[in-house]
């Protein structure tokens, strides 16, 4: 009768380390990339306070509409021929990438009210073949949209004196930022969309959707 050995042969020893060697490989790798790529959820950087503003269809619209949801905004006009059509081709973008289901919404402020009418700015977003259930265009008052642009959100918007208009359409210099809320009415952060340097599709339009889901995970 063979006489069985009590130890496991050799082979089955180096088995063993391969095996456990490429699993913490795998988690080194994989803990490498978690940390590469996480991001704490961003700060609080103020409250949005109430405001009633006028959408594309002429209906009121308030901040408790936005309430519960996560929301994105900009500002243009829509006479504007520099920064304002890519700026709102990018929110375009967005829209097509966020869930067709989904809570999140995109809104964009009008700097020139007295030209950009309910009217003209549903006109302008079927232009950019803008989804009104999710997207709004908003204007009143030049009072209302400065409290609401400059005061809650950081988007500032300046006229340009008529001596130094370049054209007609050169009639205000504002931000070129999109500003995230959270579902409290909080805004929470804000990315830069263009001018040098700035990659928006491999690398801004990819930040503002991961802190768009972050948010919407929040309670």
């Amino acid at each position: 009768m063979t006489e069985l050995s009590p130890h496991p042969p050799r082979t089955i020893w180096i088995g063993f380390t391969l095996l456990f060697g490429f699993i913490g490989l795998a988690f080194l790798l994989w803990f490498v990339e978690f940390i590469r790529n996480y991001r704490p959820a961003p700060p609080v950087i103020g409250p949005v306070a109430d405001f009633a503003l006028i959408n594309q269809a002429g209906r009121l619209t308030t901040l408790a509409d936005l309430t519960n949801h996560v929301w994105v905004a900009d500002i243009v006009f829509t006479r504007c021929a520099g920064p304002c059509p890519r700026m709102t081709g990018q929110m375009r973008s967005l829209q097509n990438l966020l869930p067709p289901d989904g809570n999140a919404r995109l809104v964009t402020l009008t700097t020139d009210p007295e030209f950009d009418t309910p009217a003209v700015l549903k006109k302008y977003g079927e232009r950019f073949n803008a989804d009104f259930q999710r997207w709004t265009f908003l204007t009143g008052t030049k009072k209302e949209i400065a409290a609401l642009a400059g005061g809650s959100l950081k988007l500032s918007a300046v006229p340009v004196k008529i001596e130094e208009q370049k054209d007609a359409a050169d009639l205000f210099i504002h931000t070129t930022i999109f500003v995230v809320v959270d579902k409290h009415a909080q805004l929470r952060a804000s990315f830069e969309t263009g001018g040098d340097g700035v990659d928006w599709t491999n690398v801004v339009q990819a930040r503002l959707l991961k802190t768009v889901r972050q948010l919407e995970s929040e309670p």
